[in-house]
């Protein structure tokens, strides 16, 4: 069966490894997921325009990350919760933190409803309860926000359905599964 694998800068188009050459020089290098995307120049093109974009939206670096904890969380995306988990500690969250974030659970009230409201729009193909909708303006969102909360959602998706239809390695420290947390917990007790 044909999946999408990480390519290298050897296999990829001239545009595909420009990209690759910014990338590296943000990042310090290429992240697998990125070079799965990278199949397609326009595809990787559009992505990294389209998340530079919204990563000067309305939302901190904290709310991107807890959106992108708790979409790919509701999507079962190992990769993309491992690598958020990463950029998650880096803004400032501990690992509790971003366990709560995945389950909608957060003790802060915004976080609490900026992770609400993606989970129920992931969980639900784009259709979220009023409550959700209600809580998170509630929390003292406007329109603005909430136009880019469905974007960001539709990012990680798209980030989530790329490793789901890959084949390539987690290149960032594996984060735990919620499950492992709630057996710690339980064979404490």
């Amino acid at each position: 069966m044909k999946v999408l694998k990480a390519i290298s800068s050897e296999h990829a188009s001239v545009q595909t490894n420009e990209m690759f050459t910014a990338i590296k020089q943000n990042v310090g290098r290429v992240p697998n997921l990125y070079a799965a995307i990278g199949n397609s120049s326009n595809l990787l093109s559009g992505f990294l325009q389209f998340g530079e974009i919204l990563s000067k939206g309305v939302f901190s670096k904290c709310e991107q990350e807890a959106i992108a904890l708790a979409v790919s969380q509701s999507n079962g995306c190992s990769y993309c919760i491992s690598a958020h988990t990463a950029l998650a500690k880096m803004a400032g969250f501990t690992e509790e933190q971003t366990l709560e974030l995945r389950e909608g659970t957060s003790k802060n009230i915004k976080l609490n409803a900026i992770t609400n409201l993606a989970l129920e729009i992931t969980e639900n193909k784009g259709k979220a309860s009023a409550t959700a909708i209600e809580n998170f303006f509630n929390a003292g969102y406007s329109e603005a926000a909430f136009a880019e909360l469905i974007g960001l959602v539709s990012l990680r998706i798209l980030t989530n359905y790329i490793y789901t239809n890959g084949d390539f390695e987690i290149d960032f420290p594996k984060a735990k599964f919620i499950e492992e947390e709630e057996e710690e917990v339980l064979s404490q007790a």
